[in-house]
């Protein structure tokens, strides 16, 4: 009787359709505890209890491998065999914690199906953004969500493998690519994989030395601004893709007619500070730098809980006010509640203003701010100023800023882009973006001597 229960367990752990992590189990597993089962037969007594467990393997071994067959089958007709726990290195395997705008499926052939949605999980108003996505031949796909999507499937460089319909083929790691953003350049920049980088938009405001010198030298070219891009530049670059921001300006027509493939990134629309810089995965899986980028990840994100759960201490009724931004041509443009910022300024232990969980920016006339942020405690500024920037400016900008209180106790929050290499540091510096500002709210949460990355109090 022992030995029939321990014959039925092998065999239960050959046939069952998935495992416990979300990854069906391999035809190898599945075997594995199949020749088990016919060994415990085999040692059990006698030889027809041997033939009889050599008999019961072939049928489950038959059964099995329609199991394997029918488990592999997707909706679209392609192969979707998840079973990557016992091939895959969990040090390379990239699975978004926080990230909400990419999810990576793995396939049994090596095969690494990307599906990439807006973070946000709308559709952008007007013509459809997911044409720029892929070559005009390939189509985008539909997400599973029903928001636009594009669905890219990552074939490992060197090889041949069956693509599932409506996914475009790119052969990784890639040789080139070309930067559209800060914010996508800042992946590359702290995977240490320059390199990678064929081609960047322009060098205003650019603070990286190595980039400005690649650029002096003809390493990396530049092809211009969104909707004025040069497509010699962009050929003479020799990208295998180019990672687009879809939903911003555009302007990718003149791209789209290289025919070169166009991956969106869209770690800029990801709402926790942790999914956007864990975007730096994502590229990490296009180049060959997965493991690197869990490493890197994985540190960013043990110091920026670690400091958040320092803050979690704070008393609700001793957190400070803050609001946010200037006037500009006659309104003033406000984060929303649902906003990356809004998120730090919480995490950071203050509490927004603008206190919903709807809008993510919107304009206002002065006299609308003011009624919510008179009384505000800190005012967070990031501007581009030329020259020193202080109260005086901040006054001559809008006689009427004088009005807030954060200005009268002089409890501006500021960050000049044209000194401090913001957005090309930034967003994979959550937690140092994070500690500026608890520096600042909370000074006794962090080390006397702490020096900020980015924000500190104006002058």
């Amino acid at each position: 009787m022992r030995d029939k229960n321990r014959v039925i367990r092998q065999l239960s752990f050959a046939t069952v359709p998935t495992a416990t992590d979300g990854f069906a189990p391999s035809a190898a597993t599945r075997l594995m505890h199949v020749f088990k089962a016919a060994s415990i037969m085999r040692t059990s007594g006698n030889a027809r209890q041997w033939c009889n467990g050599f008999l019961l393997a072939g049928v489950a071994l038959v059964a099995v491998t329609w199991l394997t067959a029918c488990g592999n089958k997707r909706a679209d007709g392609g192969s979707n065999v998840q079973n990557v726990a016992a091939t895959v290195d969990s040090a390379t395997m990239v699975r978004p914690s926080y990230a909400t705008g990419f999810k990576v499926t793995y396939l049994e052939n090596g095969v690494r199906l990307v599906d990439i949605t807006a973070p946000e999980g709308g559709k952008r108003k007007g013509k459809d953004v997911r044409k720029p996505a892929m070559k005009e031949k390939n189509g985008p796909g539909e997400a599973e969500s029903g928001a636009l999507g594009y669905r890219f499937a990552l074939v490992p460089r060197g090889t041949k493998a069956d693509v599932p319909e409506g996914y475009a083929s790119v052969e990784v790691p890639i040789k080139s690519t070309i930067c559209m953003t800060a914010l996508q350049l800042s992946n590359f920049t702290i995977l240490d994989a320059h390199d990678f980088v064929g081609g960047i938009t322009g060098t205003k405001n650019l603070f990286n030395t190595d980039i400005r010198k690649r650029v002096k030298d003809g390493r990396i070219v530049k092809i211009g601004m969104e909707g004025n891009f040069d497509p010699e530049m962009i050929m003479a670059a020799n990208p295998d893709v180019i990672f687009v921001s879809p939903f911003k300006r555009g302007g990718y027509d003149a791209i789209r007619e290289t025919g070169i493939m166009l991956v969106p990134h869209l770690g800029y629309k990801e709402l926790d500070p942790l999914g956007q810089a864990e975007w730096l995965k994502f590229v990490g899986m296009f180049i060959g730098k997965e493991r690197e980028a869990n490493e890197i990840f994985a540190g960013i994100e043990r110091r920026y809980n670690e400091l958040k759960e320092k803050v979690k201490s704070v008393a609700t009724a001793t957190r400070p006010t803050i609001f946010s931004g200037e006037m500009h041509y006659g309104n003033w443009h406000a984060v929303g509640g649902r906003n990356y910022l809004a998120q730090i300024f919480s995490d950071a232990g203050a509490r927004y203003v603008i206190d919903d969980d709807e809008t993510s920016g919107e304009n206002l006339e002065f006299e609308k701010m003011y009624s919510l942020a008179a009384e505000a405690e800190y005012w967070r500024i990031l501007n581009s100023y030329p020259g020193d920037f202080g109260y005086e400016a901040l006054r001559a900008s809008e006689p009427r800023n004088e009005l807030f209180r954060a200005f009268k106790e002089r409890k501006v929050i500021y960050c000049n882009m044209k000194k401090t290499p913001y957005y090309e540091i930034s967003p994979v510096k959550p937690d140092l973006l994070l500690k500026d500002f608890v520096a600042i709210f909370h000074p006794d949460l962090v080390e006397p001597d702490y020096q900020p990355t980015f924000y500190r109090l104006l002058k």
